[in-house]
C-alpha cells in the first residue's frame, strides 16, 4: 500500500499510528472521559467531529497562510478554528441533550485545549496533504480516538465489578489498563512506517 493512498493514510492515524495510544495525545479526555461507555461514545464523536471541522479548516487556512508568506500564524489561526469548533458542538450539546451535556461536564470545553486536534492539524500541514488526504486523516485519528476511548470505557466498566486491591483501584488502575492498550497498539507499529 502506498503512503500516499487514502486507505493507508485512515488505517495509518486509525490503528498504527493512533493518535490517544500509539502518540500519545489527547490523553485529558481519554482518562477523564473514560469511566462509562454512555459517555465515552459521545466524546468520542464530538471530537471526531471538531477534528473533521479543524482539518478543513486548517487546510485552507494554510493555503492562505502560504499564498500571502505569513506561515507563522498557523498555530494562533488553528487554535481560534478548533475552540470555535468546540463552542458550536458544547452549544448544540446543551440545546438538544442537556443530560449528556452535565454528564461530560469539565472535559467538553476542554476539547478546545485537546493536543490530538492541534496535533492532527499541524501534522497535515507538515505532511502536505491535499484536502482529500486531510479529510481522511482527520477520520482515521477521529475513529482511532473513539475507538481507544471505548476500549478503555469497556475495561473500565468491567474492572468496577471486579474485586480489587485498594492500591491499585483509581487512577493507578486506569494508567496500567492505558499502557496495556498503549502496548497492544503498539504491535501495530510495522503498518504505519
Amino acid at each position: 500500500m502506498e503512503p500516499t493512498s487514502l486507505n493507508f493514510i485512515f488505517f495509518n492515524a486509525f490503528l498504527a499510528n493512533n493518535f490517544v495510544l500509539a502518540l500519545f495525545l489527547g490523553l485529558c479526555p481519554f482518562l477523564g472521559v473514560s469511566g462509562k461507555l454512555e459517555t465515552a461514545l459521545p466524546m468520542g464523536i464530538a471530537t471526531t467531529f471538531v477534528m473533521l471541522i479543524s482539518s478543513i479548516c486548517a487546510y485552507f487556512i494554510n493555503q492562505v497562510l502560504v499564498g500571502y508568506n505569513i506561515e507563522y500564524l498557523r498555530l494562533i489561526s488553528y487554535i481560534a478554528v478548533i475552540a470555535s469548533a468546540v463552542q458550536l458542538v458544547e452549544m448544540t450539546l446543551k440545546k438538544f441533550s442537556p443530560g449528556l451535556f452535565r454528564s461530560l461536564g469539565i472535559f467538553l470545553p476542554l476539547i478546545t485545549t485537546n493536543c490530538a486536534i492541534l496535533g492532527l492539524a499541524l501534522f497535515q500541514t507538515f505532511k502536505e496533504y491535499n484536502f482529500l488526504q486531510s479529510l481522511i486523516y482527520a477520520l482515521g485519528a477521529g475513529a482511532g480516538f473513539t475507538l481507544a476511548i471505548l476500549l478503555m470505557a469497556g475495561l473500565r466498566e468491567r474492572m468496577d465489578l471486579a474485586t480489587l486491591p485498594s492500591v491499585t483501584q483509581g487512577a493507578a488502575l486506569s494508567l496500567m489498563i492505558g499502557g496495556l492498550l498503549s502496548l497492544s497498539f503498539m504491535g501495530f507499529a510495522g503498518l504505519g512506517g
